[in-house]
């Protein structure tokens, strides 16, 4: 069976290879020290497919490395969980910094699903029964149901100390009121995972100016 690897540092999936004859329809041929690879691959959330179109602007930083004399560091993708792969590329993060394999798993469960004050189930949910969910299954963490009981019961902790798993609170009400009426769980490159009334569970970035303005802090309750 090939191995194909990926190369650390690049901000895009440039080079993958097979080692036998298994693609030889894909692929061109390779000489010794001189490798040509195949171009045009795209991962999107829920597979992994062949395309001539890229998705949006979403590009992939692939493993890096502090060896001593900062050379490049070929990992084998087999070795690499492919969820990994899926979700760097979605926030743009090294897949390095994404360790904790069942939170992406309850992630991709749910990605997707429709949003809807309430809701609690495959057919529509809202955000504080999305990070109930995560923080149950994940976790085995029980918390309050709704996004203001959710704060006030959790550690407080400063940005800087954010870890995958925490919760990010914010206030997306009028400014006749304080009350924290959204949450998510933190996932890794100031990126959260979230039940959004505008695209249902996906992935949200903490520098748009939307939920900057919206931010209230963060909190740890495992």
């Amino acid at each position: 069976m090939g191995t194909v690897l990926v190369a650390t540092g690049c901000k895009t999936l440039r080079k993958i290879t097979a080692h036998d004859n298994s693609l030889t329809t894909a692929s061109k041929s390779v000489k010794s020290g001189n490798p040509e690879f195949i171009d045009g691959i795209e991962i999107a959330p829920g597979s992994v497919v062949n395309s001539r179109h890229k998705t949006s602007t979403t590009k992939i930083n692939t493993l890096s490395s502090n060896h001593e004399n900062n050379s490049r560091n070929w990992v084998s993708i087999e070795k690499v969980n492919w969820l990994q792969m899926k979700y760097a590329i979605i926030m743009d993060a090294t897949v390095e910094k994404l360790t904790d394999i069942p939170l992406l798993q309850k992630i991709d469960e749910w990605w997707g699903t429709n949003y809807c004050l309430g809701g609690s189930t495959k057919a529509c949910i809202d955000c504080s029964a999305f990070t109930y969910i995560i923080m149950r299954d994940v976790y085995e963490v029980n918390l309050p149901r709704t996004a203001q009981e959710q704060y006030n019961i959790c550690t407080k902790i400063p940005d800087d100390s954010l870890q995958e798993g925490d919760l990010v609170f914010f206030h997306t009400g009028g400014r006749r009121s304080r009350a924290i009426s959204h949450v998510g769980v933190y996932v890794a490159n100031n990126k959260f995972a979230n039940a959004s009334s505008s695209g249902g569970v996906t992935i949200s970035d903490l520098n748009d100016p939307y939920w900057k303005r919206a931010y209230r802090g963060a909190g740890r309750v495992r």
